[in-house]
């Protein structure tokens, strides 16, 4: 199997788990959050909705200045439904498997940089890069199901059954 083959495999099913939770994302929670330094639910459900759209920046750019001297490039749209989440997520998702589709095996092998003022945070190849953000998605995805059950929303079952649903995914 091929880098690009084991990443689009992993995004595949990461996808599939991630809609699963949005689809729980309770209405009118956007600013709900469980102590003064959590991040609110509506962002962090978001960042779950909209993490593929870095796997496309990666393949697609050779850097990213998260802090500019200018200000934030990085704006988020709210989203306040499950269903807006839902579809920002098939957005984000497409581009990344276009991104994946067109992109090489030496190509995912070439550095990547994370900038911070200019000044380089991280360096890795894209591979390592794209698996570290995949793996970032599941940590927020992760954090958002307990948000999710200290709201009393549903669980869904993503990497095995949950107290609200009891399949094994």
């Amino acid at each position: 199997m091929d880098l690009t083959e084991y990443l689009r495999a992993q995004l595949d099913r990461e996808i599939e788990r991630s809609r699963r939770a949005l689809e729980q994302a309770p209405e009118a929670k956007y600013d709900w959050k469980p102590h003064e330094k959590s991040m609110i639910f509506g962002y962090l459900a978001n960042m779950v909705a909209t993490i593929p759209t870095w796997i496309a920046m990666q393949i697609n750019q050779d850097e990213l200045d998260v802090a500019p001297a200018s200000g934030s490039v990085m704006e988020q749209t709210r989203l306040d439904s499950s269903a807006d989440l839902v579809a920002a997520l098939e957005k984000s998702a497409a581009g990344a498997r276009a991104a994946l589709e067109k992109t090489s095996d030496e190509h995912l092998k070439t550095s990547w940089r994370l900038l911070a003022r200019g000044q380089v945070v991280m360096e890795a190849p894209r591979f390592e890069m794209i698996q570290d953000t995949i793996n970032h998605w599941t940590h927020h995805r992760g954090q958002m199901t307990v948000y999710l059950r200290l709201m009393g929303a549903k669980v869904p079952a993503l990497y095995g059954p949950s107290a609200d649903d009891k399949q094994f995914r």
